[in-house]
């Protein structure tokens, strides 16, 4: 449950290890624990802030279903759809009762229980969200630098929140999918029209909250006065949207409530600028309420009232020099020099005694001296009263405004989608139910946002095509490349347009990536256990409609094994009857590339780059065929490593490529360049006998005996 919205879903994962992905993925705060789970709870990596543990009793089947039933006014839970998830149903009963006690308010904003299955949406795991940035960046964790950034045109804080829940929850339904597209593209294409919608949903605040705290009690005249203006610009957003004819798009009109009885009551009784608290006062407009009126001409009005006063006692009285006055010890009074106090009437009431003077009281004036006290306070008790009255009323009302809220969301993400096409200059995609990725100009939106040129490329994986091994140097762009597709794929199924010249993508169950370097130092696992614990995850999970992203698998131990493993994942993937899946494999594993000669469906690419004066030029383009090399020392030389140091790994590398060795017999990766003799020293030590026999033999006149004895003598003396 999310208090500041209202929002209130239930699931049931398949197993424990669903259950600990899904609050990686929902980042909660906080957590409800039965009594007695707790000590077995552990969820390293996780946001969560506070465990609160809870009596069993509350996660009883008949008590939590009760207490739903009670807060939902209904006789049965089934219209929620959540009959067949009874785990599900005593969660959501103890959470209702834990933050309504906790609240201390009856959550008037929870109008409902919403039912999800992870099986309806593309998955992602908190590990391929978190190394595609959809969200949150690696960095820091901000939104800047992702995907969500990259494509957010939303007017409403409603919207962004609608906007991030899809990027989380990709569709599946491939009619749901192009039932957004069609509504992108007709707004899209009406682009004045769109304009003139998002201008006015820049001035509806966020509904969703604003009725959260007027259920919960917490709304101030400021908050009403929001909630007032947002709903003036309802009618508007609905004239709007009836020019457009697209199926959800008509639908959202249907779904939008004017809510005029509410707006029109908060207009009626607040005035256009209130205070922030309601205890400032001058938050009722004048005319609303004639005892209101009344009080406060009293209080702003008693000079006027006391000069009236005075002039009508001295009429009455003759006495001219008669005073009316005020102090905080005596309150009002009239003053009588002692000269004319023959001429006080008989219901003036000593007060007080001065030296040339007696101050004296009336029935009327003490009367009207209560009534000017305590305007002020009597005042502010009344703005007080009648601003509850009204929240109350317009709580009844909330309902309708957060079905309001709802459709609104979804028309701002829908125009954020065509404005975003618009700038960005993306393409609709041909979203079916085929198992084909066919992609023309692919770029990679958050890298194209934050250059001005981009390098596109394509990509098409089919029945005949199906797992790619890139090669190719660090810094050539395969990570963009691997990372810009599964974005791309993810763009498609919210329904956005994307950045490809053309694309056609047959709907993915799962995306899965495996890319980078990081440890687990909290669950004491090392780099290369956490690189084998998410490809294990992904070679039990995937499916032949899943979307694979490996890169550098087995780089994390030695290079034998490291390439035994790597062979063995693809030969895995490609021969799986349960996998199959499209899959991309970055891979500084060269030999990879012959899997290509064995398995049909296993086709080589690479990071095209140009050498030149011994630099290398990267082209960004990917390119039919394997690669040989790597340019790591090339790399190297670009990030600055000494210069004596490049030389000493280029000598070693010819070496190592070479295979020679010495002319003491020892490995010519230690050999070093003793110029200028230009002559092998051999670092490692050796034996002389051995050197001095190297030396005698003449191989150009022995005979094939000699040649063979000559050969059985240096092996004896190796063995010796």
């Amino acid at each position: 449950m999310d208090i500041s919205t209202g929002e209130f879903r239930a699931t049931r994962p398949r197993d424990i290890p669903s259950l600990m992905e899904e609050i990686r993925r929902l980042r909660p705060l906080e957590l409800l624990l039965p009594e007695g789970v707790q000590d077995s709870f552990s969820l390293p990596d996780s946001p969560v802030k506070k465990v609160t543990v809870l009596p069993p009793r509350l996660f009883d089947n008949q008590d939590a279903q009760e207490c739903l039933k009670r807060h939902f006014g209904t006789a049965t839970l089934d219209g929620f759809g959540c009959s067949s998830m009874p785990e599900a149903i005593r969660a959501a009963g103890a959470l209702l009762y834990y933050i309504r006690e906790s609240q201390k308010t009856e959550l008037g904003h929870v109008r409902k229980l919403s039912p999800y299955y992870a099986d309806d949406f593309l998955v992602m795991d908190s590990s391929t969200s978190r190394n595609l940035e959809v969200t949150r960046n690696m960095r820091t964790g901000d939104k800047d630098g992702t995907l969500l950034a990259a494509i957010d045109r939303t007017r409403t804080a409603m919207g962004g929140r609608r906007l991030k829940s899809w990027l989380l929850h990709p569709l599946k339904d491939v009619k749901a999918i192009n039932s957004r597209l069609d509504a992108v593209s007709e707004l899209l294409e009406a682009r004045e029209l769109r304009a003139s919608i998002q201008e006015a949903m820049t001035r509806v605040y966020d509904l969703e909250r604003l009725t959260a705290r007027l259920t919960l009690g917490a709304a101030g005249p400021r908050d009403l006065v929001s909630l007032k203006d947002s709903l003036k610009k309802v009618p508007l957003i609905k004239d709007y949207m009836r020019m457009l004819s697209s199926a959800m798009l008509s639908g959202l009109v249907d779904s939008i409530d004017e809510v005029s009885e509410a707006s029109d009551r908060i207009e009626k009784a607040l005035v256009d600028s209130p205070p922030f608290s309601v205890k400032d006062g001058g938050v009722i407009r004048d005319g609303y309420s004639a005892e209101l009126d009344e009080l406060r001409k009293i209080g702003s009005g008693g000079k006027d009232n006391i000069a009236s006063l005075e002039a009508s006692e001295r009429a009455r009285t003759g006495i001219n020099s008669l005073k009316v006055g005020y102090n905080r010890v005596f309150g009002y009074y009239i003053e009588v020099t002692r000269a004319n106090l023959q001429s006080v009437p008989d219901d003036y009431i000593r007060k007080q005694t001065l030296t040339n003077a007696e101050r004296f009281i009336t029935p009327q004036l003490k009367e009207w001296e209560e009534k000017v006290l305590t305007a002020e306070e009597r005042s502010l008790k009344l703005e007080a009263a009648l601003f509850i009255a009204l929240a109350d009323d317009v709580k009844s009302y909330s309902s309708r405004v957060l079905s309001t809220a709802d459709a609104i969301a979804t028309l701002d993400c829908l125009a954020s989608f065509a404005e975003a096409a618009e700038a960005l200059d993306y393409t609709r995609p041909d979203v079916n139910d085929s198992e084909s990725l066919e992609l023309e100009g692919g770029r990679h939106p958050v890298v194209e946002a934050a250059t001005r040129e981009f390098v596109s490329n394509d990509l098409k994986l089919d029945t005949e095509k199906r797992l790619i091994i890139l090669t190719g140097p660090n810094m050539a762009g395969k990570s963009t490349y691997l990372r810009q597709n599964a974005l791309i794929i993810i763009m498609a199924q919210i329904g956005s347009f994307v950045p490809a010249q053309r694309a056609s993508i047959g709907v993915v169950d799962r995306v899965f990536t495996r890319v980078g370097a990081s440890d687990d130092l909290s669950r004491g696992q090392s780099t290369f256990m956490v690189e084998m614990s998410e490809t294990a995850n992904i070679l039990n999970n995937a499916t032949s409609r899943s979307f694979i992203v490996l890169d550098e698998i087995g780089r994390g131990t030695s290079t034998f094994d490291g390439l035994s493993i790597a062979w063995a994942v693809v030969e895995h993937i490609h021969d799986s009857p349960d996998l199959g899946s499209r899959t991309l494999f970055a891979t500084h594993y060269h030999e990879l590339t012959d899997l290509s000669l064995t398995k049909e469906r296993v086709k080589n690419y690479n990071m095209a780059v140009k050498e030149w004066n011994d630099r290398i030029i990267f082209l960004r383009k990917v390119l039919p065929g394997g690669s040989s090399r790597s340019y790591g020392i090339q790399v190297a030389k670009l990030a600055g490593v000494p210069e004596e140091v490049i030389a000493r790994a280029k000598e070693i590398l010819k070496n190592l490529e070479s295979g020679e060795l010495t002319e003491s017999g020892m490995p010519r990766i230690a050999a070093r360049d003793t110029r200028p003799e230009m002559k092998q020293l051999n670092l490692l030590g050796g034996s002389d006998g051995l050197h001095r026999e190297l030396k005698r033999i003449d191989v150009e006149r022995m005979t094939p005996l000699e040649a063979i004895a000559a050969l059985h003598k240096l092996k004896e003396m190796v063995e010796n």
